[in-house]
């Protein structure tokens, strides 16, 4: 980088996210549907953080881990929402390089924090299941700690040693970004120089940080069905699938997506359809966290219906809860 010849080169102080600024007559459509998106995700995974500390029966590695996804979920849609919902608003869609970049950083440091916290969830319920009589001695209070700081600081070192070589670049434009939020790939199209190294690192750091977990997820899994098929009773088998359930349709969603727009191989003709993909691991995601954790699960049911009992909205409640 440093025998580059810049000398013609203009560095540029702010970057354009064109987002959804083709779509002009949607604006303020989109933007009461991303508010009131946002308003749900912050409520419904503050409110399943409040029940997992408040609630005594809910004080189990699932439940910690399922708090934890809650607030990574609060802090993930907080890099992008705020800034999408502005733009929207105000029609200003300029973003400061630095202010680019520490975007950057955090979301990348939550997707990936995010990958390896779904592999700890999976590997919980694996254990529950393929190894019950075992499960309150391997999954202690330390173990589970430990699980939940290594999946922040692998997110963490992934993300920083990226950002770090990233930040050594000039970018010399153009200046406009085509997406809603600042991601790596067309961030590094705009930078002056070659960026093939820069490509191949962003490459291999995807691979190294995010494959892993998703093989840990998916054999847990494998293992997790082939347990539940040899039960002999069909309510067994039932009982076993609702209890994973959950769990793999988010999991599911979140790799699924995130895999479809990371290999795609022509982004500039499929830009559009790789904005729409992203909206679903970046917001509707950590939007059906909590929708699907409460509604399909049947102890934070109780534990939200007893919640409430307290202040005299019990039986309203319940109704909606058996609607439901």
């Amino acid at each position: 980088m440093a025998g580059t010849d810049w000398g013609n080169q203009t560095a540029i102080t702010k970057f354009i996210l064109l987002g959804f600024g083709n779509l002009p007559d949607l604006q303020i459509l989109l933007f009461l549907m991303f508010l009131v998106i946002c308003i749900a995700t912050v409520a419904g995974n503050t409110l399943i953080i409040v029940l997992v500390v408040a609630d005594q029966h809910l004080h189990t590695p699932m439940y910690f881990f399922l708090g934890n996804l809650s607030w990574l979920e609060i802090c993930y849609s907080s890099t992008i929402l705020p800034r999408m919902l502005a733009s929207l608003l105000t029609g200003d869609r300029t973003i400061s390089v630095s202010g680019c970049i520490t975007q950057l950083y955090f979301f990348g440091l939550l997707a990936s924090s995010e990958c390896y916290l779904l592999a700890a969830m999976s590997y919980d319920r694996y254990l529950a299941i393929c190894k019950p009589l075992h499960y309150s001695t391997l999954m202690n209070t330390r173990f589970c700690l430990h699980l939940v700081a290594g999946s922040w600081l692998n997110g963490c070192l992934a993300t920083t040693m990226l950002v770090l070589f990233m930040s050594q670049f000039i970018f010399c434009g153009p200046n406009e970004i085509d997406h809603f939020y600042c991601e790596s790939l067309p961030l590094i199209i705009l930078t002056c120089g070659d960026t093939h190294l820069i490509v191949l690192l962003d490459f291999l750091f995807a691979c190294v940080f995010t494959l892993p977990p998703f093989l840990l997820t998916l054999m847990s899994y494998i293992c997790i069905i082939a347990a539940i098929l040899r039960i002999p009773s069909s309510t067994g088998r039932q009982k076993a699938f609702s209890t994973c359930s959950s769990h793999l349709i988010v999991v599911t969603f979140f790799y699924g997506t995130i895999m479809i727009v990371y290999m795609l191989l022509n982004r500039d003709t499929l830009s559009n359809l790789n904005k729409v993909l992203s909206l679903c691991y970046t917001v509707l995601t950590p939007l059906l966290n909590p929708l699907i954790y409460s509604l399909r699960n049947r102890e934070v049911r109780e534990a939200l219906s007893k919640a409430v009992s307290k202040y005299g909205f019990h039986k309203e409640l319940q109704r909606i809860l058996d609607n439901n």
